[in-house]
């Protein structure tokens, strides 16, 4: 079998799929259209998709352990989130005073914390203070919360190793992945070091890491999903028929199949006539196996 294989795609079309998820619970991926205010789930063995009209834009999420409802950050902040009841129970908006900026990529870690990264959406920036303003990396336990990092301009590729001993994260419009030491008791990231650069033309999105320890990357504006090596060597690329992929997860019963969200966000009219495709989900058979995602800990 060849390094990727074609199954299908979900014909969705979306402004801003982002934020991909494999659920083994109910063998079932899920994605957000963020600027349409959506969520989709897609369940692989009838080839179901249900969709869910939110009550905001929902730019990140995970599942929670023993529990139905997601661990959600919204553009304004941290929530809990009943996909069936449609409730919702704000938790943390440590931005709220903030003009110009809006949580973006987001993930459960190891020890069962929710983090996610703002960015900056329209200028100017400015705090409650009226000062001058850039992203930061947050998290969220039921124990408490914290922020990291900073002067972010569009915060992605949030993910750890294998062992938590290393952070990964991207500010896209660096062109850069870093890998940061990280502490996983504390939730304390230390030093970094640039792990891989992407061409000019496109930037880092989303990204996730397999059962070898290998960090999977969507290309925005590259029109690739990129594996590379623990040390930062492009082991595999996967061509997309369309420019703006965003994210990535490995699902199926033994979670090598790959679901990759894209999106039409920015595309003139030409361009959607060149790839209608934009904003679907792909779907491949891949030589490559995934690891269960982490599960918030109420």
């Amino acid at each position: 079998m060849s390094e990727f294989e074609f199954i299908d795609s979900i014909k969705v079309g979306n402004t801003l799929g982002e934020c991909i998820l494999w659920d083994e619970r109910s063998q079932s991926t899920w994605w957000t259209d963020i600027h349409e205010s959506r969520l989709y789930r897609y369940t692989l063995a009838d080839q179901s998709l249900q969709d869910y009209v939110l009550p905001g834009r929902l730019c990140a999420f995970g599942f929670i352990d023993n529990d139905s409802r997601l661990i959600c950050a919204f553009a304004e902040g941290f929530a809990l989130y009943d996909p069936e009841s449609g409730e919702r129970e704000w938790l943390y908006q440590p931005e709220a005073g903030f003009t110009g900026t809006r949580f973006n990529d987001g993930r459960v870690d190891r020890q069962g914390r929710f983090w996610s990264t703002t960015m900056v959406e329209n200028e100017p920036t400015t705090n409650d203070a009226g000062e001058s303003v850039k992203g930061s990396l947050y998290w969220i336990s039921p124990q408490g919360q914290g922020k990291t990092l900073g002067n972010i301009r569009t915060g992605n590729s949030l993910c750890w190793s294998l062992d938590s001993k290393t952070l990964y994260f991207a500010d896209t419009k660096t062109k850069e992945i870093r890998a940061y030491d990280f502490d996983p008791d504390s939730a304390t990231v230390g030093k970094g070091e640039v792990f891989a650069r992407t061409a000019q033309s496109c930037g880092p999105d989303g990204s996730i890491i397999d059962a070898q320890g290998c960090l999977w990357n969507a290309q925005w504006g590259g029109s690739s999903v990129v594996r590379y090596s623990p040390q930062g060597e492009v082991l595999a690329t996967l061509e997309l028929p369309v420019t703006q992929p965003t994210c990535m997860c490995l699902g199926g019963p033994d979670l090598d199949i790959l679901f990759v969200s894209t999106a039409r966000e920015h595309l003139d009219a030409e361009s959607l006539a060149q790839q209608p495709q934009a904003g679907d989900v792909f779907i491949y058979r891949t030589s490559c196996k995934g690891v269960p995602e982490s599960r918030y800990r109420l």
